[in-house]
């Protein structure tokens, strides 16, 4: 496996990585509105339809790399149309940037007998909105997996055009090779012929 092969698969897993918690996250949200029979809001609903997508690309790709490296400039094609549904989904939830998802409070006061001394501290009570954290996680996955993507849409880019050198080379040599022989050919047959005129 070349050094470009090497890093496109490397680079596979950690879409791989990333998409899988995007999609389950997401589909919390979806299932969330079907089960009160409300629609589900457009900017999530286009990176949970992203992420499924490239989640079946991402492994559907690396466990046939054998074929798919043979097909590579698809495979780069396809991996730039990702690049740019990404941007347009992370672009719908761009709102979720201004949400502050976790909160602190100042809470009760704390009192602790040191025996001399007494301490007493005010303590601070922190909540975190889950559903918040998840958009905000959702929505820096997909930042992650574009550069991912564009990653693999150049790694893809080199590993065809080393199997289309490699092939150019195949052909040179069975060409020179049928060449040889078609040449070797000839002189035998003209001895033959030689002969033959020689014992009529």
């Amino acid at each position: 496996m070349t050094f470009s092969g090497f890093s496109f698969g490397f680079w596979r897993v950690m879409e791989i990585l990333t998409l899988i918690p995007t999609l389950g996250m997401l589909a919390y949200f979806v299932d969330y509105y079907n089960d009160r029979n409300a629609l589900t809001p457009r900017s999530i609903l286009i990176l949970f339809i992203v992420a499924v997508l490239g989640a079946a690309w991402t492994v559907g790709t690396l466990f046939l790399y054998a074929r798919a490296k043979h097909s590579a400039g698809f495979v780069a094609f396809v991996d730039l149309l990702f690049v740019g549904a990404l941007i347009g989904a992370v672009y719908e939830l761009r709102w979720i940037t201004g949400w502050d998802c976790t909160h602190a409070s100042r809470g009760s006061s704390h009192t602790a007998d040191l025996g001399l001394i007494t301490v007493s501290a005010n303590g601070y009570d922190i909540s975190t909105n889950k559903e918040c954290a998840m958009l905000k996680a959702s929505f820096a996955f997909g930042i992650m997996n574009c550069i991912f993507f564009f990653l693999t849409f150049l790694l893809a880019l080199l590993v065809h055009r080393h199997y289309d050198s490699r092939d150019r080379v195949v052909v040179k040599r069975e060409h020179h090779s049928s060449r040889h022989s078609h040449r070797s050919r000839s002189p035998r047959h003209s001895h033959h012929s030689s002969r033959r005129s020689h014992y009529v």
